[in-house]
């Protein structure tokens, strides 16, 4: 799939994609637990467009720029009216 094809609401998205930017990390509290969680968020490109990817905790170490990665199982979100890919729970990250 390519990310001018992606739309709010898409499920069981597969891309690849190269990563352009990366920001860093901060922490953010959990709704549900008294937990806080780390977050980033990666610009990430093909030949058709780009778009934002969330990542969490461990996988923030994983991806550094200029990376390529594969996203398998993921979702597309919109956020304060940007859509954004998500990897979830249930999703696989592999830098390529």
């Amino acid at each position: 799939m390519k990310i001018k094809d992606l739309r709010n609401g898409m499920k069981r998205v597969e891309v690849e994609a190269k990563v352009l930017e990366k920001s860093p990390a901060r922490e953010v509290m959990s709704r549900y637990k008294d937990e806080t969680y780390r977050v980033a968020n990666v610009v990430i490109s093909d030949d058709t467009g780009k778009i934002k990817l969330t990542l969490w905790n461990d996988q923030i170490e994983q991806v550094n720029e200029n990376d390529t990665v594969k996203i398998e199982n993921g979702y597309v979100t919109s956020f304060r009216g940007e859509v954004q890919l998500n990897v979830g729970r249930y999703g696989k990250l592999v830098v390529v």
